[in-house]
């Protein structure tokens, strides 16, 4: 076994373990109001349940990776969702109503390779969300997308900021 697989089995051995110690500790005993916070932060999670499968893409002329959304993703389609996460600044760190929304912070995300394409969505919001490097909660209609190489394939449209602070 190579060097690069040994690491690469060691790592997702370790993710595993780790997230399954994670699951043993919030399924204790959490108050109904926990546990609903922690069903919405599981949105990211599901978002993972995708496959890829090779398509010839005419505009391009070239085979490109095309997602196949699980039964789970597709059931969350068209639902109103609330998810956490962070502002992708796209244009500059003013008040926007569409950007880049992502589960991770900026170094860390998409974009910067440090994870999948399944961890960004597009954002169209109602109202102007001001950019902050700091986490937040959003809420709107989720969109799927496998058919436009040029979009994201999520969208989060009708989005409103959520104050969890209350």
């Amino acid at each position: 076994m190579s060097v690069r697989k040994f690491a690469s089995f060691f790592v997702l051995m370790f993710f595993l373990a780790f997230a399954n110690g994670i699951s043993a500790q919030s399924a204790k005993t959490e108050p109904a109001e926990e546990k609903v916070e922690t069903k919405k932060k599981s949105i990211w999670k599901t978002l993972t349940k995708i496959t890829y499968k090779k398509e010839y893409n005419e505009i391009m002329g070239f085979k490109v990776d095309v997602p196949v959304f699980s039964d789970e993703v597709k059931a969350l389609s068209g639902q109103e969702i609330e998810l956490k996460g962070y502002i992708i600044p796209v244009e500059g760190y003013k008040s926007h109503k569409e950007f880049i929304f992502s589960a991770f912070p900026y170094n860390m995300c998409f974009f910067c390779g440090g994870a999948g394409p399944e961890t960004v969505m597009e954002v169209e919001s109602l109202d102007a969300v001001k950019f902050t490097s700091e986490s937040i909660w959003l809420r709107g209609k989720l969109k799927l997308n496998s058919d436009d190489i040029n979009n994201l394939m999520y969208k989060l449209v009708d989005a409103q900021l959520v104050d969890k602070k209350k």
